[in-house]
């Protein structure tokens, strides 16, 4: 089936090589900038696990190609789908006119883009208002991607949360996911604006759980009680379950951040609002600074001078994308008190460069060893698994002072105090 795909964001990508590789012939129209260049030059657009390649495959196979951001789909075109990103809901606007503008044509447009709630309405209005397109439709197809596991969540859906309110659209998007819906059925058929208010539940129901278990981690701390062990307790209770019950330093990442603003400015537009994910989003905030006062309080309120490492500033592992990630707040905080940082991350450093350039108080460092050389404090963010064994002995010999801060509680205390090392963890 041939199938047009506008955007260049990563479900934009994910979505097109996916597609591709299951036999579909896929137009990726992505705008002009830098993804576009690092797409099409066959290079790394996404730090996500085997995208780069499946990509390369399937252009050389010829099933993916590269179209024109402006351009229209050819007359074989059987599904357009909009994966934009948050910003970018004019040019849905302006892609679904000119769709409309165009005479005998049966349009189905699939929106997974992170739009407000409505949106595929108004798509579908505009859509249906141009000459003689009264069976055009646009569906709402929220993405569940996640990065650093993408293709998976891709290629085997737990979900595909499908909003749409006509019979031939939906048999239509049935066919195009049949592949990755064989086993069993995965779609849950609602109306557009209920699917794209699920998935922003979904979202305000999983960071509420990380951000109450960081509220359980501060109040461990100050009862003197290890956090772990209460998590385990907890997850342990079948009608609650281990996932996204992690104390942290927060959470990051462009989806969770945007979806829950989204959530909390259609709740307040309606007039209910909620205190709830306002608290959520506040306990986020702060919780980004908690090893940033730990260390400042070790230190005595006193941090001119002293060097820190960062192992970590990417906002999850298997990805390079600092948005909204803890790192931001913690640099900001520590170039306040006159600290110098040193920071490695296996994917990240080029994001960081990007945004900060060559700061005067930022180093980046090649090796996590090299980053926590001469360091006065070592600050693990982000829990990239060639940071969960490290040699300690190493370690405690290459550190002007030996204080680790786990912001990920990867580590055991016990094991980490017994080589010398001062010990900071998430209520632990």
């Amino acid at each position: 089936m041939q199938i047009d795909l506008y955007g260049d964001t990563l479900p934009a990508l994910v979505t097109a090589a996916c597609m591709a590789a299951t036999g579909h012939d896929v137009v990726l129209r992505m705008p002009q900038g830098r993804i576009r260049q690092q797409v099409i030059a066959n290079k790394v657009a996404y730090s996500e696990p085997g995208l780069r390649r499946l990509i390369s495959n399937e252009h050389t196979e010829g099933r993916l190609v590269y179209g024109d951001f402006d351009g229209l789909p050819g007359a074989d075109s059987r599904a357009v789908f909009l994966a934009l990103d948050t910003d970018e809901a004019p040019q849905a606007n302006v892609i679904v006119e000119r769709l409309a503008a165009v005479d005998g044509r049966r349009w189905l447009v699939v929106n997974q883009s992170p739009f407000a709630v409505g949106f595929t309405e108004e798509l579908d209005k505009s859509l249906k208002s141009g000459i003689a397109h009264s069976q055009s439709a646009a569906v709402a197809l929220p993405d569940f991607l996640q990065e650093g596991t993408a293709l998976a969540g891709m290629q085997r859906p737990p979900q595909i949360i499908l909003g749409c309110n006509d019979g031939y659209a939906e048999l239509l998007i049935k066919e195009i996911f049949r592949p990755f819906n064989r086993d069993s059925d995965h779609f849950l058929v609602m109306t557009p604006r209920e699917a794209e208010f699920t998935k922003l539940a979904i979202t305000g129901m999983l960071v509420t759980r990380i951000s109450f278990m960081n509220d359980m981690a501060n109040l461990a701390d100050s009862l003197g009680i290890d956090v772990e062990n209460v998590r385990q307790g907890v997850a342990a209770d079948p009608r609650i379950g281990p996932t996204y019950l992690y104390p942290g330093v927060g959470f990051g990442g462009p989806g969770f951040s945007t979806n829950v603003i989204n959530l909390v400015d259609t709740l307040d537009a309606t007039g209910v609002g909620s205190t709830l994910l306002n608290q959520v989003i506040e306990i986020n905030e702060r919780q980004k600074e908690y090893l940033f006062r730990k260390l400042w309080q070790h230190y005595r309120t006193d941090l001119k001078g002293r060097t820190v490492a960062i192992w970590g500033a990417a906002f999850k592992p298997d990805t390079g994308r600092i948005d909204n990630a803890p790192i931001i707040r913690m640099l900001d905080a520590l170039w306040a008190q006159g600290a110098k940082v040193r920071v490695h991350d296996p994917e990240a450093l080029p994001a960081l460069l990007e945004r900060y350039g060559h700061h005067p108080g930022l180093h980046y460092a090649s090796h996590p060893y090299a980053a926590a050389e001469g360091a006065d404090a070592l600050i693990v963010l982000t829990q990239w698994r060639a940071y969960w064994s490290p040699d300690l002995e190493r370690l405690a010999a290459i550190m002007r002072q030996k204080v680790l801060l786990d912001g990920r509680n990867i580590y055991d205390p016990s094991f980490v105090r017994e080589h010398g090392f001062t010990y900071y963890g998430v209520g632990r």
